[in-house]
């Protein structure tokens, strides 16, 4: 609610990203109430997904100015018919209600438009309701709602990336004020006790992402909610992350698109040996499982599985083992997909056993340290540069790139996902796979001169 010295908006665009219950309404009440009996604006459109969310609203706004007889004197009229709903003043000011829609908004002149679950806000909507705003001097947009759900959160979406624009440049933006409270969890490639990145299960996280802890909300009860939700919703839903759009912040941020699709080779052959990895997603939905083998002086990496959950990893390992007999497999002990190691170890080294007649063969995954995975990315962004690298285009590989960016790990990087809604699980382990290659490993056979 800053205001220039020549009295105009500091923030013509105002947005509040902030997990359920903790006091948007509130806010909506109070700027409704200062913009019509304050601050002298002529009309205000008060938007919501649904038609009972706006009804909610003007419930609790007419309670308010009723249980104030100085404000309710004001009022002319109290409209409730359908298309009209809305709350008049004597000197012609006007708060409209409205449920957003294509066409909701169209033919309204505003000085303040509020978004409220603008979580759920698109181009349409946008298109009919902000343009309201245009013909009139010193106007304000609203956008309150909670953690980004995926592509209805377009607009919030790019609110959002505009901020961390700011964050990243140090350049302020022009017309933005942003709030959010949330929380920025571990991600895959995060290592035993990193500090950087936050638990989900803790007290701290729950009070950084909820400022209405102990007003509104108490700690035991949300806490147990995880209970009911699971780590997923509970992180958006209580902890503030959100799933945005991929348009809303730039693909590609690592490695351009165009040098990626430069080393598709459809034709592209290798032998042995070969290296396999797998990583999964930190929220255990998605794992994947790459290969490496050597190609025309460099590497060839795959992706032959990308599947739902981590109850087929182990099974599908074993098929894989007993066709092609890598050299190693690589698993990152502090990732997701770590809590496979003793399973996978006792699979595989029962395929070897049977492969080999020898009841002593073992098989011991590679756990790459904290060094060796940002050597293991370094190598992989070396060999795209250089092109020394070669893949059929695997689409699970080409989005997790698309959606990747670096961490820092140390004097290095290492691959981190832009938002929780992107899975990087195919990249990192296309990229351990790779690295598996010039790992120093004990070689229990020779490997089998197989050509795919």
């Amino acid at each position: 609610m800053g205001e220039t010295a020549a009295g105009d908006w500091v923030a013509p665009d105002v947005a509040v990203n902030l997990p359920r219950q903790n006091g948007k309404g509130a806010l909506i009440e109070a700027r409704v109430l200062w913009g019509l009996f304050l601050g002298g604006e002529q009309e205000i459109l008060l938007s919501a997904h649904e038609f009972k969310t706006a009804m909610n609203a003007q419930k609790r706004i007419e309670s308010l100015i009723r249980g104030c007889p100085d404000l309710h004197k004001r009022v002319k009229a109290y409209h409730k018919t359908v298309g009209r709903e809305g709350i008049e003043l004597h000197d012609g000011r006007v708060l409209r209600f409205i449920a957003r829609s294509r066409g909701s908004g169209r033919g309204f002149t505003a000085n303040c438009v509020i978004f409220d679950e603008c979580m759920i806000l698109g181009d349409d909507a946008m298109a009919a309701l902000a343009p309201t705003t245009d013909a009139v001097a010193n106007s304000q947009l609203w956008y309150l709602g909670s953690a980004g759900i995926g592509a209805p959160s377009l607009q919030l979406g790019r609110l959002r990336q505009r901020s961390l624009n700011v964050l990243e440049t140090g350049v302020p933006d022009p017309t933005l004020a942003y709030f959010e409270w949330s929380i920025d969890p571990h991600v895959a490639e995060c290592t035993q006790g990193c500090e950087q990145h936050d638990d989900i299960d803790t007290v701290e996280s729950l009070l950084k992402a909820n400022p209405a802890v102990g007003y509104r909300l108490e700690v035991e009860k949300s806490l147990n909610r995880r209970l009911t939700l699971g780590d997923a919703l509970y992180a958006r839903e209580r902890l503030g992350v959100g799933e945005y759009p991929s348009d809303t912040a730039e693909t590609w941020q690592v490695i351009g698109e165009d040098a990626w699709r430069a080393l598709a080779d459809p034709k592209a052959m290798t032998k042995g040996p070969y290296s396999f990895a797998i990583d999964a997603t930190p929220e255990r939905t998605h794992a994947a499982i790459a290969v490496a083998g050597p190609w025309r002086g460099g590497t060839h990496v795959e992706v032959p599985e990308h599947r739902p959950g981590l109850g087929w990893v182990v099974q599908r390992a074993k098929e894989l083992h007993r066709k092609w007999r890598p050299r190693c497999w690589v698993v990152d002990e502090g990732g997701p997909a770590g809590s496979l190691i003793p399973e996978l170890e006792t699979a595989l080294s029962e395929v070897e056993q049977e492969l080999t007649g020898n009841p002593e063969a073992r098989i011991e995954v590679v756990k790459p340290k904290a060094r060796q995975i940002a050597q293991g990315c370094g190598q992989f962004y070396d060999a795209v540069a250089d092109q020394t690298l070669s893949h059929f285009d695997p689409p699970p590989l080409a989005v997790a790139l698309a959606g990747a960016q670096k961490r820092p790990l140390g004097e290095a990087w290492a691959w981190a996902r832009r938002n929780v809604g992107v899975d990087i699980s195919p990249l990192v382990a296309a990229t351990f796979a790779r690295w598996g290659l010039g790992v120093e490993v004990e070689e229990t056979a020779d490997p089998l001169d197989n050509i795919w």
